[in-house]
């Protein structure tokens, strides 16, 4: 029952607006501690009368005691004071009445500690102490006073002292909602120029240096970077949609011609070329959807992978009389931190775009450096110009336009080339090779051995 009433109130408060909960906070958290105060500073009410009673009486009772030292009688003390001499036993030896303490008040009294007694009405202060007559007798030599509007100071101070916090929590209230309601203006102009900014447009950052700026310039970074995940979206869902159209159409017309030609001979032509365009297909969408996980964050797990003798099996997997594919790797493993299927991705993709290059010679290098493992793949052919070579890892770019109708690219191999490697903390670039054409460089962590 407790719990749901939480859980309630909870939803409850969450539903206000930050401002008011931020006034409420403040005002409540004010009111209590002006109200702790003011109980505290009350009670230091009673304190203060008696400490003042008490210098009067220090003065009145040094006379006393002198003048009793002296063998005379003490003065009268000012009107409300008591001055009276007392045997050890308290009672009286100067024809005074007796003076109303019991015997632990006489006790305390010679010792030199002050008495306040509550229990009268109005309270009785009483100062003694014990003094020596001229023959040599002992003397307990009091004053006393009664304390007047003790009580009545004490609570009096705390009615004043208690509409007093909850005047100045009302006033730290509407002081902390004026306050409030200044300090998120700035975030209530940003909140507007946010709900109708158009694209490709930044919230206007406030002139002052403070939280509310760098809250802006962060969302003028996110902005930023939604427009480009935004365009980078756009682009590629245009660059898939063109690349899927083309096999599909071609598919479509070769079933369209088989249909219309009974020819088994040409059928089987047509049907020849169907396959081909399919595994075409199979492949742009196959690495649409690697693509696609990767982006989402997908990753299959990594385990220890030999570059060394993944390398081997993708040339031993390339030779189907291309050009010369050479290999070069240490004699020991070179193990990185990786899934298999990704390495044999990047080797495979690599090994195809040089060897669809080539003119006749191409080289795979493996070399294990520091803390580093390098694949190196080289290629005689005509190479990378610099200016495209920083975008020939871009998904769907092309050095050459109709690349994919005379090569069978589509333009996402070394795009999931370097989307593989980077998920995993390494680099690809692409640069020139001592053999004239261009070098693919990849660079992954070596695990450690």
């Amino acid at each position: 029952m407790r719990g749901a009433l939480g859980r309630i109130v909870g939803r409850v408060w969450l539903r206000r607006t930050l401002r008011f909960r931020i006034t409420s906070v403040a005002t409540v958290v004010t009111l209590v501690v002006l109200l702790l105060l003011a109980v505290q500073t009350s009670r230091l009410i009673g304190p203060l009368l008696v400490s003042s009673a008490d210098a009067q009486l220090q003065t009145i009772l040094d006379g006393a005691v002198a003048s009793v030292a002296a063998g005379t009688a003490p003065d009268d003390g000012p009107v409300g004071v008591r001055v009276q001499v007392l045997d050890t036993s308290g009672t009286p030896v100067d024809g005074t009445p007796r003076p109303p303490l019991d015997a632990a008040d006489i006790r305390t009294l010679k010792a030199g500690t002050p008495v306040l007694r509550l229990s009268e009405n109005p309270p009785l202060r009483w100062l003694g102490t014990v003094a020596t007559g001229p023959d040599g007798s002992q003397r307990l030599v009091i004053v006393g006073t009664t304390l007047t509007g003790y009580v009545p100071a004490q609570h009096r101070a705390l009615n004043w002292l208690v509409i007093a916090a909850f005047l100045g929590s009302a006033a730290a209230g509407v002081a902390t909602w004026f306050s409030v309601r200044s300090s998120l203006r700035p975030v209530e102009r940003l909140r507007s120029a946010a709900t109708g900014l158009p694209a490709g447009r930044r919230l206007p950052l406030p002139t002052a240096h403070d939280e509310l700026r760098s809250l802006a310039a962060a969302l003028n970074g996110l902005l930023a970077r939604r427009d480009e995940a935004s365009e980078r979206l756009r682009r590629f869902t245009g660059d898939a949609a063109h690349e899927l159209r083309s096999p599909v159409a071609s598919i479509r017309v070769q079933a369209e011609v088989a249909v219309a030609n009974p020819d088994p001979d040409f059928a089987h032509e047509v049907l020849a070329e169907v396959v081909h365009e399919s595994e075409r297909l199979s492949t742009l969408v196959e690495g649409l959807l690697t693509l696609a996980r990767s982006d989402a964050g997908e990753l299959p797990p990594a385990e220890p992978v030999d570059v060394v003798t993944a390398a081997r099996a993708a040339v031993e997997r390339q030779r189907d009389g291309g050009p010369v594919v050479a290999v070069r790797t240490p004699s020991g493993a070179c193990w990185v931190q990786a899934a298999p299927a990704e390495v044999d991705l990047v080797l495979d993709n690599l090994l195809r775009n040089a060897c669809r290059h080539a003119r006749a010679q191409v080289t795979v290098t493996v070399l294990h450096r520091a803390s580093t493992v390098w694949l190196l793949v080289d290629d005689d052919g005509h190479g990378v110009a610099e200016e495209h070579r920083e975008r020939v890892f871009d998904r769907f770019y092309r050095v050459q336009d109709d690349r994919a109708r005379t090569s069978g690219g589509s333009g996402l191999g070394l795009a999931l080339v370097a989307e593989v490697v980077r998920r995993r903390g390494g680099a690809v670039a692409v640069g020139e090779s001592p053999e004239g054409g261009a070098r693919f460089q990849v660079r992954w962590r070596a695990l450690a051995t």
